[in-house]
Formats: C-alpha cells, sequence, structure tokens
C-alpha cells in the first residue's frame, strides 16, 4: 500500500493503495488501518468521507496507534467526521502524547494555554510544550522551543520550576523508545 501510495517502485496510484492497505486492516494491522484512515480523510484514492476516517482511526487507536489516536483528537478538536468535543479531544492527545507523539505534546501545550476542554493552566502549558520542543528536531523543535519560551515569560520562577518538574517526571515514567 505505502508503494502505490507514495509511487515507490511502481506508477503511484492511491485506488490500488487504498485496496493493499484494507488487505492487510481488515487482518487488524494498526498501521493499515491508520492508513486508511489518512486515506479517507484528505480524499486519496477514496471519496473524502471523515466519519469514515474516524472509524479506521478507532480500529487502529484501540490497538495503541499514537498517530491513530492523535488524529482522533483532531477530528474531536474540529469536528471532522464526529460531534466536536473538546474533552474527548483532550482524552486522545493525551494518549498519543503519552506515547511520546511530539504533535500531540505540543496540541496539550496549546489546549492547556487555552484552556478549551481543560482548565487554564500556564504550568501545564510549559510542560506539554517543553516535552514537545525536547522530542522534535530541526525547524519544528525551533518553533516549539519559541512557543515554550512565549509561556515561560508568563509564568513565575516557580511555576517554570513547577512546569519543568512536571516534565522531568513525565519524560522519566515514558522513555524512548
Amino acid at each position: 500500500g505505502n508503494m502505490y501510495e507514495y509511487g515507490k517502485g511502481v506508477a503511484q496510484d492511491y485506488a490500488e493503495a487504498v485496496r493493499w492497505f484494507r488487505l492487510a486492516a481488515d487482518q487488524g494491522d494498526a498501521d493499515a488501518q491508520n492508513n486508511i484512515g489518512n486515506m479517507y480523510e484528505y480524499g486519496k484514492g477514496v471519496a473524502q468521507d471523515y466519519a469514515e476516517a474516524v472509524r479506521w482511526f478507532r480500529l487502529a487507536a484501540d490497538q495503541g496507534h499514537a498517530d491513530a489516536r492523535y488524529s482522533l483528537g483532531v477530528a474531536y478538536y474540529n469536528g471532522a467526521g464526529v460531534p466536536q468535543n473538546a474533552t474527548e479531544a483532550v482524552r486522545w492527545f493525551r494518549l498519543a502524547a503519552d506515547q511520546g507523539h511530539d504533535d500531540a505534546q505540543y496540541i496539550l501545550g496549546i489546549i492547556y494555554a487555552n484552556g478549551r476542554g481543560v482548565p487554564q493552566s500556564d504550568v501545564m502549558a510549559y510542560m506539554w510544550t517543553n516535552l514537545a520542543a525536547a522530542r522534535s528536531d530541526g525547524e519544528l523543535r525551533e518553533r516549539l522551543a519559541d512557543f515554550r519560551d512565549e509561556i515561560a515569560a508568563r509564568l513565575t520562577p516557580d511555576q517554570r520550576a513547577e512546569g519543568q518538574r512536571l516534565a522531568l517526571e513525565w519524560d522519566a515514567a515514558h522513555p524512548r523508545d
């Protein structure tokens, strides 16, 4: 499926990619289920259908697939294929973030900074953006660090220390692969 999706060694053919992904997905392969969710989300090889994307993401997410959990968070946050629900979005983002998903950690930082679906907390926003920046690299790391530093500027020294302590505790409890 990946070969057809990206045209590696074969002509790019999204419909053929979906066919191969579905064969693996029907056997319970979480990566393939997530890939089909992406194909429906973006309308690649299938008609764009957010509800169908969510169905496939949920199958993969229920098996612990971090990207699928993140995608479900996005769906609930934006109301794409499911009713908009910030609390449910936070739940899925948190599951992905706890697996080290840096985009989910970054989004949690934004969510805590804005207080959408959670009580507003610059300390928690600092913690999550700090983790996201530490686990990213290149230009993304720089952007995340800039956002983290914007949040840090709003904190007292004690609050900054608390956010750092929380990030260090989280990091110790979630070692990298």
